[in-house]
């Protein structure tokens, strides 16, 4: 008997044993991931919500800093976020179930449900759209060139009508790829015409409802009240924040409000689902990245991007509108995800998730990982950084950045941002607490004397800038460019004016920077707007053609 208790004891001894070495070891994993997170943790910031996802289970959820700077509400694992452009997979989703009960079929001309769009060369099938492969302009850049912001209100019929307009595209439907919110707008409305339902209603009964997602819904009426909600926030100029938030009433390519707790619902969906049929084939219809006209495959599924991190496969997709920024990856073999849903626009939560991951999965990684920039900067001589200071110019988008040096530190100023860039190596540069993941390379010079840099933002394919000298121009030949432009397509007209001997835009809303110069009848400004002026045969400027990164060749005709 004295032995059977003497057993029983070592027994309970090894178990407190283990349990304990297991609590040490998941103390020890927290308190590595709120040190990340320790940035936001206050009183005084807006923050994040995080949830870690293990072999079914939310093995760590925590809020850090307030999701009400004003009534002094702090972040929960419950508090509702707008998630943006991660948005999209649940639009896709519900294409995907119309799909599946014989509703549509991603090969369908859009223009059998939308056929207010003009008919061009090349039919625009469903798929392009889910793709990004249409070629459609960005209804949100064209708005932004008819001098309307995010804060001003417009509806669904809005963005429809001024789509209408687009005589031309980006590129042939099924060529290219490239982001385009307008392609999700339409299948929110493709999803609605067919269903008789709004997009909202749609996911509610067929998504959000079957998965118990009790605090998602797709924002349709920005004067519903919606409880836990966050808001969103920006950095102030001269420190503290302000709030940056949206009143429009668009959805399908951005607009669910949700929380962790119920994107872990959707999450676990991905391994065992409930929707629809409940199939298995319903999951891999959504997982199946597209494809070109040349065959080329993309990494751009339903709403989901595929990729691999480290030589593991992840599944991801991020969102970034007005002061919320969103991410949510999943390594599908590891069942294992994050979640990290932010409300203020300077968080990158793509960054923050990928750093739970190297911790969670360090064991698991095929690759090493990639070297952590904050804690490995390097000090260089002033002379050194100023080898790559300068003026660069990119041909294809026409974009120009400038890297200048400033109280011995160098800013980069581009995409509407001042990036202080941090020296890794004499030719390597990366970003510092930027929302933008940016990567430097510094190539030195080619024959003809010009400095080469590589420019990689986030995972994206890199860039190759070349240092110019800008034309200048005097007041003779920058007033030729003046005048009034009438677009067609925007139903729009621009004023160029000379104010302190430089070109600026002028009309509502019109964009502050000016024009700069880059080569003949080139320029191009901070917001990432390029203009190229055409003449006619007697050398007078006839018009020009306006791009954006996702609206590209609209025509203004000189009145």
């Amino acid at each position: 008997m004295k032995n059977k208790e003497f057993k029983l004891k070592i027994v309970i001894y090894i178990c407190i044993f283990l349990i304990s070495v297991f609590l040490l070891k998941a103390d020890e994993l927290t308190t590595k991931i709120d040190k990340i997170f320790s940035k936001w943790d206050s009183t005084t910031s807006p923050g994040v919500s995080l949830a870690i996802i293990k072999e079914g289970k939310i093995v760590y959820e925590r809020g850090y800093g307030m999701a009400d700077l004003e009534h002094n509400v702090p972040i929960t694992p419950q508090t509702v976020f707008r998630i943006a452009s991660t948005s999209k997979q649940f639009t896709a989703m519900c294409i995907a179930l119309l799909a599946e009960q014989g509703k549509i079929s991603i090969d369908d001309d859009i223009r059998k449900y939308i056929p207010e769009l003009l008919k061009y060369p090349a039919p625009i099938k469903i798929k392009h759209l889910i793709y990004h492969t249409s070629g459609i302009r960005d209804y949100l850049d064209l708005q932004f060139l008819r001098g309307i912001s995010d804060e001003e209100p417009y509806s669904p019929q809005d963005v429809i009508e001024l789509l209408s307009w687009q005589k031309s595209l980006n590129f042939k439907p099924g060529d290219r790829f490239l982001y385009s919110n307008s392609g999700y707008f339409l299948l929110g409305i493709i999803v609605e015409r067919v269903s008789g339902k709004s997009l909202a209603q749609f996911a509610k009964e067929n998504i959000f409802e079957p998965l118990g997602m009790k605090n998602t819904h797709f924002h349709d009426d920005h004067t519903q009240i919606v409880k836990n909600r966050a808001i969103g926030y920006a950095p102030k100029k001269g420190g503290g924040f302000k709030i940056a938030e949206t009143i429009l009433d668009i959805v399908g390519d951005g607009g669910v409000f949700t929380t962790v707790e119920d994107l872990y619902l959707w999450d676990q969906n991905f391994y065992h689902n409930r929707l629809g049929k409940g199939g298995r084939e319903l999951i891999d219809l959504i997982l199946t990245p597209g494809t070109l006209n040349n065959g080329k495959k993309l990494d751009y599924a339903f709403g989901l991007r595929i990729h691999e991190y480290r030589g593991l496969k992840v599944i991801s997709h991020g969102g970034s509108f007005v002061g919320f920024r969103a991410q949510m990856i999943r390594f599908p073999e590891q069942k294992f995800s994050v979640i990290c849903l932010a409300n203020l626009s300077s968080i990158n939560p793509t960054k923050l998730c990928f750093k739970v991951a190297d911790i969670y999965l360090a064991n698991y990684f095929k690759e090493p990982e990639k070297e952590k920039i904050e804690i490995k900067p390097i000090k260089l001589p002033e002379k050194e950084l100023k080898k790559i200071t300068g003026i660069y110019y990119e041909p294809e988008s026409g974009r120009l950045i400038k890297i200048l040096l400033k109280d011995k530190k160098l800013i980069m100023k581009a995409y509407g941002y001042n990036i202080t860039l941090v020296p890794i190596s004499k030719t390597k540069f990366v970003s510092s607490d930027s929302p933008l993941d940016i990567t430097i390379d510094f190539l030195g010079k080619n024959k003809k004397g010009k400095k080469k840099i590589q420019l990689r933002i986030n995972d994206r394919k890199p860039v190759i800038f070349e240092s110019i000298i800008p034309p200048v121009l005097n007041y003779d030949q920058l007033r030729e460019h003046t005048g009034s432009y009438y677009s067609e397509e925007l139903r729009f007209t621009y004023k160029i004016v000379i104010k302190k001997n430089k070109l600026f835009f002028d009309f509502r809303n019109a964009p502050k920077s000016p024009l700069e110069p880059t080569v003949k009848d080139k320029f191009w400004n901070k917001e990432g707007i390029k203009i190229e002026f055409y003449r006619n045969k007697y050398g007078s400027i006839k018009g020009f053609f306006l791009s954006t990164e996702r609206a590209k060749n609209i025509e203004f005709i000189k009145k």
